[in-house]
């Protein structure tokens, strides 16, 4: 695989560990989607294939030491910078649990339905998709809460369920890129030494004029109903936190910070409110930390596997390689975010894909001069963009099961993944928001 093997480096053939895992997790997930088994890609756990990755790094250059090849394994598992992603993973799930359970989430969705002008179904449905998803950091959450309403409405009003679809998923990887408290964003931001704010700030350029012309077009192509769309209950005060969480964290208060302040006051309101005892409230907070419990486990392992394979020279073959097809920093962008979209769609995990590809990115930026605030932002579109369009990806099954649609026919009409992609290249090919300047890396 490469020509870099020699003084004990193995080249390209260091990522056997992680192609390993990728023949596992992904042969098994086809397989089982072939055979028409539910969940195919949950039938054969990502972290106990990546065990078997572990077990293949553990096995190669077998004229090392086992405990050699150990010591570093458990020294990148538990750097700093994984176990701050970890932590951060775990408070995130923590602050969605506890806002679960004093009736956030319902209230948010239900709130955002009631301000839909009905004439303006579409573009609005993708609006409060993005608005639910960049409060509750996660894009799979929001298809699951949306999905179900949405697709009723639209058969009920006569309109195009396929566009309908199209816009959830637009708006649910709308807020799954920008959330504070999404993890593919902590992925990106911890994984490059980029402030979340700034990351934030970034990506928030490029994806507001993408989805201002989603929602032109939602709005041209959508059609409207004339009837009223029913939503439930909801409470402002009960909406409060998730305010709270972003403004803060825009703000510039450290994360962890935030996410215990909004754990904080969602359990006072819910309190107040009696809309949860301290026990429920509790509950939720361990529940939503055991939400993350799965992928800290990833990051944990893929982190140990990535500590090894740099050991064995891959990562810097896959620099050399890179930067063996690109002669500037424009060329560089383009490679990190390409690699880290297929990485997306083939891993069918967007956080995953980004921690997989952090460290090569992390490298390939200082050698072109890259700012970790551009680095994130770059890795975190792209790993949703990519994601959002693949037909196997759970937020695209949900809608073609609730819709009895093709995902081609939900995939003419993903403008704002389109115009978020667009965008983005556009910022490359002419070298817009480079982030070039003193305050984009962690002190």
């Amino acid at each position: 695989m490469g020509t870099e093997n020699t003084k004990g480096k193995l080249g390209g053939f260091a990522f056997l560990p992680l192609l390993v895992f990728l023949f596992i997790y992904i042969g098994c997930g086809v397989y089982f989607s072939l055979t028409g088994t539910p969940e195919p890609f949950n039938q054969f756990p990502r972290h106990v294939a990546l065990l078997a990755g572990v077990a293949v790094a553990l096995a190669m250059q077998p004229s090392m030491k086992l405990q050699k090849k150990m010591d570093v394994f458990c020294q990148s598992m538990g750097s700093s910078g994984v176990m701050m992603v970890i932590l951060i993973y775990l408070m995130a799930g923590g602050f969605q649990g506890a806002a679960v359970a004093m009736g956030g989430k319902d209230s948010i969705v239900n709130f955002s339905l009631s301000i839909i002008p009905a004439q303006f179904l579409v573009p609005g449905v993708f609006v409060l998709c993005a608005i639910i998803s960049t409060a509750i950091g996660t894009s799979m959450g929001t298809v699951a809460a949306m999905a179900p309403v949405a697709m009723g409405v639209a058969e009920g009003a006569g309109l195009n369920v396929a566009i309908v679809g199209a816009a959830v998923i637009g708006g649910a990887y709308f807020g799954d890129n920008l959330s504070m408290i999404s993890d593919t964003t902590i992925a990106a931001a911890e994984g490059l030494g980029a402030e979340m704010k700034d990351k934030f700030r970034m990506n928030f350029f490029i994806a507001m004029p993408a989805a201002i012309l989603a929602v032109i077009f939602y709005a041209i192509f959508g059609g409207g109903s004339a009837g009223v769309i029913e939503s439930g209950s909801y409470s402002i005060l009960e909406i409060v936190p998730y305010f709270i969480v972003l403004v803060t964290a825009i703000a510039g208060m450290p994360v962890v910070l935030v996410l215990f302040l909004g754990i904080a006051i969602s359990g006072v309101i819910g309190l107040a409110e009696g809309s949860c005892t301290f026990l429920q409230f509790v509950q939720g907070i361990g529940d939503g930390m055991s939400g993350m419990f799965s992928i800290s486990i990833v990051a944990v392992l893929v982190s140990g596997i990535i500590g090894l394979v740099r050991m064995y020279g891959g990562i810097e073959w896959m620099v050399d390689l890179i930067s063996s097809k690109i002669a500037n920093r424009r060329g560089a962008e383009y490679g990190i975010s390409i690699l880290t979209g297929v990485l997306s769609g083939a891993l069918v995990n967007n956080t995953l894909a980004v921690i997989v590809t952090c460290p090569m990115a992390k490298e390939i930026g200082e050698k072109y001069g890259i700012p970790a605030k551009r680095l994130a932002s770059l890795v975190s579109i792209f790993s949703c963009a990519f994601l959002a369009l693949m037909p196997h990806d759970g937020g695209m099954l949900m809608i073609t099961a609730l819709s009895d649609v093709s995902p081609l026919e939900v995939l003419k009409y993903s403008f704002y993944m389109f115009f978020l992609i667009i965008a983005t290249c556009i910022t490359i090919q002419f070298g817009l928001l480079s982030g070039d300047d003193k305050k984009s890396k962690k002190g």
